[in-house]
């Protein structure tokens, strides 16, 4: 195969530190560009010290980019395809890969339609075709099926990650680098969106799409202060606790925990259904979790034919004893 010059990762950083989807996105890079004889550039948004940034080198990046402005302190779009723009016509990067986080599916997508080139979203598998193609594997009919794209042509060929798919093995701390800085002036002319404020919600609950175990309620907990039981769960578990839309339209939770093909589509390791029906829209969302234990007292519910453990009963009496349970096991 021909020499590859490089796969570009665009990586975030929030209060919390690094985003576990950038690592994972860096090591799916890393594994295409080895097939190819490349190298992994990392480009860094919202990072400030470059400091935070150096612990890319050991989950595979061999370039790590830090934007040295304040204005990207904070990640918008506009400001975001200002720097990225013109790094992309320098290096050409023959692939460009995103976590599907809510930024990186707006990046993609703006860089896609700028630069005329495909985009494929929501990838699930990566690998090295003949005569340098990228083959991907992505869901499609919201979940039923998966479909298998090749991409040929000089790119960049744009990809989003989905999250909590491309797992290494954890951190190379034999690998190390240099980081540079890019100093970008932005005129007041370009700023076409200028941000005042940020205001964030604040809570000690795990991201539903990085956490590895997700526990969720329907309209089957009856009402809000039942969740209570499920947070109990996911905190023994470490995990987040998440929801259907009747749930959200009710009011009983936020948006950010709605699990569906119109809220968040995860991928974590554990998935418990607790008084969810299962809907094809909320399936669409859940069915692709590596183990799905199911709660509900319907032994007809279709959320069991996607379970690979079912329990029929009552969530509001199961869920605690299985706290409790998991709470004496763990402990162990």
């Amino acid at each position: 195969m021909s020499l590859i010059k490089h796969i570009l990762v665009i990586a975030e950083l929030d209060d919390e530190g690094i985003k576990p989807s950038a690592y994972e996105t860096i090591h799916a890079a890393r594994l295409l560009a080895d097939s190819f004889n490349g190298q992994v550039h990392v480009f860094c948004f919202g990072f400030g010290s470059p400091d935070k940034a150096k612990q890319l080198f050991n989950y595979g990046a061999d370039r790590v980019q830090v934007l040295n402005n304040p204005l990207y302190n904070t990640i918008s779009l506009d400001l975001g395809l200002i720097a990225i723009e013109p790094q992309i016509i320098k290096d050409k990067p023959y692939a460009i890969f995103f976590p599907a986080t809510t930024h990186g599916k707006e990046f993609a997508a703006s860089l896609s339609a700028k630069f005329n080139v495909g985009l494929a979203t929501d990838c699930v598998a990566i690998q090295a075709g003949k005569d340098n193609q990228i083959i991907v594997r992505r869901p499609v009919y919201a979940g039923k099926a998966l479909l298998n794209l090749t991409l040929n042509g000089p790119g960049p060929h744009i990809l989003s990650l989905r999250q909590n798919t491309f797992r290494g093995p954890g951190p190379d701390f034999s690998r190390v680098g240099d980081i540079e800085l890019l100093d970008i002036s932005i005129s007041n002319a370009q700023r076409v969106l200028k941000v005042r404020e940020v205001v964030k919600e604040i809570g000690s609950q795990l991201d539903i799409t990085e956490a590895r175990v997700v526990v969720s309620g329907g309209l089957g907990m009856q009402q809000s202060k039942n969740f209570k039981l499920l947070e109990d769960l996911a905190q023994v578990l470490q995990g987040a606790v998440g929801a259907s839309r009747p749930v959200v339209d009710n009011g009983w939770r936020k948006y950010s925990n709605q699990v569906g093909q119109t809220g968040r589509t995860i991928q974590p390791d554990l998935y418990i259904a607790c008084g969810i029906s299962g809907a094809v829209q909320h399936l669409a969302g859940m069915s692709s979790a590596k183990c799905i234990v199911a709660i509900n007292k319907d032994a007809n519910a279709p959320i069991f034919s996607v379970a690979d453990y079912g329990i029929v009963g009552d969530a509001l009496a199961i869920v605690p004893y299985l706290t409790e349970e998991f709470r004496r096991v763990l402990a162990s």
